[in-house]
């Protein structure tokens, strides 16, 4: 559904940059107060407007069923109390966070006798581009105006009934705080070009966009944006079974890291077994994933000794599932392990099942990817986990933020510099 004609929509794109960017000029100077009463405000709104948002799911439910979505991509869509609550706790976390604006990150002095402090600063306007997941806008929403951003977000056509619904209780929030409803705009249409104009930076009104979806999305906005773009690619999660795991702990942090749900991008996908342990430790894993419905693909060895599985291809290792399907290949050494997922990975999230220290310090030392886990579930791949309060996504670029991005990763620095009369020579 569209709310506007498609030859209106780089002009209303123009305005809501304009307005975006004079809004976070008000934003730079909040504050933590405001910026607190805000989101109190918009958390105590969505507790208070929970049937008119589950209403405004439900239609959008509605219309994904009917158009053949995905038990996976139905998931991330649906809103219940639970996720309700876990978005207003999200919100009032951040809300109870120090604020990063104004921070001193480095001070120093140097011999001419300056003075010089390194110090935290909004980026400015932040352009989120979102699929299905609704809950990210009030995420997102919270994130920027803690941070003192600016933001503005078009999330996809499936969600957006309910994310007009969440947005709108972040605008109460933003008019009980005398704060600019400017200050968190949603793209008032389902149109693609809203999404090309956003990439084009609204003549310079955008200074960073996050990309939070698909492959598919992601790769529209990295090879089109014309402003800087923290990543968030799929997640093609590993978990790899060291030769010193604790058998018990293995099936249970894989069942969990596979199953609990499936359609996050934290879902673990290739499940690497040290070869010395697939007597002992492979039936146990296997048993315990099939009996929670979950379809395995497996090598020759995995096959051989457990003949549910499917024979994997190629492409398995290569995929992310985001249902009730898990690769699984056995590895003679923790250095395959760690050349199979350099070769397969997204570089989102890791995860190592070990006693032995030294293997744990050797797959941190040698796995490149954003977030890397110890005996724990790739499930807690997240920024609320993280004690972050929530995150836009998972950043598995390498500039600027990485891994979680919460209200730190959202601002940039700036050098303040105090002399009592320096002139250089």
């Amino acid at each position: 559904m569209n709310t506007t004609q498609n030859t209106d929509i780089a002009a209303i794109m123009a305005d809501i940059g304009k307005l975006a960017r004079a809004a976070a000029h008000v934003l730079a100077t909040t504050s933590a107060k405001r910026k607190y009463e805000a989101l109190m405000a918009a958390a105590d709104a969505l507790d208070t407007d929970r049937s008119q948002i589950l209403a405004a799911n439900e239609k959008d439910m509605e219309a994904g069923r009917a158009n053949g979505l995905t038990g996976a991509f139905l998931d991330r869509l649906e809103l219940n109390d639970e996720r309700i609550q876990a978005m207003i706790v999200g919100i009032r976390a951040i809300a109870a966070m120090p604020d990063p604006v104004g921070t001193i990150i480095a001070e120093w002095d140097v011999p001419s006798g300056l003075h010089i402090e390194r110090v935290r600063t909004p980026l400015g306007v932040i352009g989120i581009i979102f699929e299905s997941r609704p809950n990210v806008t009030a995420d997102a929403g919270a994130l920027c105006l803690m941070s003192g951003n600016a933001a503005i977000l078009r999330g996809g056509s499936d969600s957006f009934h309910s994310s007009r619904a969440i947005h709108a209780c972040l605008a109460q929030g933003l008019k009980a705080a005398s704060l600019p409803d400017s200050a968190i705009q949603i793209v008032p249409t389902t149109d693609r070009a809203a999404v090309g104009e956003m990439l084009k930076g609204l003549n310079g009104n955008i200074d960073v966009i996050v990309p939070r979806g698909g492959a598919g999305l992601v790769s529209r906005v990295q090879s089109e944006a014309r402003v800087p773009v923290f990543a968030h690619l799929e997640g093609i999660c590993h978990v790899y079974v060291d030769k010193s795991a604790d058998m018990e702990m293995a099936v249970g942090i894989i069942l969990n890291a596979k199953m609990r749900r499936t359609s996050i991008c934290g879902a673990a996908e290739t499940l690497l077994v040290h070869k010395d342990i697939v007597h002992t430790h492979l039936m146990p894993i296997c048993d315990a994933l099939v009996g929670a419905g979950c379809e395995l693909r497996g090598d020759e060895t995995v096959t051989a000794l457990y003949p549910k599985a499917k024979p994997a291809n190629a492409a398995d290792w290569d995929t992310e599932y985001n249902d009730a399907i898990l690769a699984i290949r056995v590895v003679d050494s923790l250095d395959d392990a760690i050349a199979h997922i350099e070769t397969h990975s997204s570089h989102h999230t890791e995860a190592i099942i070990a006693n032995d220290e030294d293997a744990v310090a050797k797959f941190f030392a040698g796995v490149d990817s954003a977030i890397l886990m110890h005996n724990a579930s790739t499930q807690f791949a997240d920024g609320g986990e993280f004690g972050m309060g929530a995150e836009i996504g998972i950043a598995t670029g390498k500039m600027h933020a990485r891994g979680p991005v919460g209200i730190e990763q959202l601002t940039s620095f700036k050098y303040l510099v105090r002399g009592k009369g320096q002139i250089r020579p």
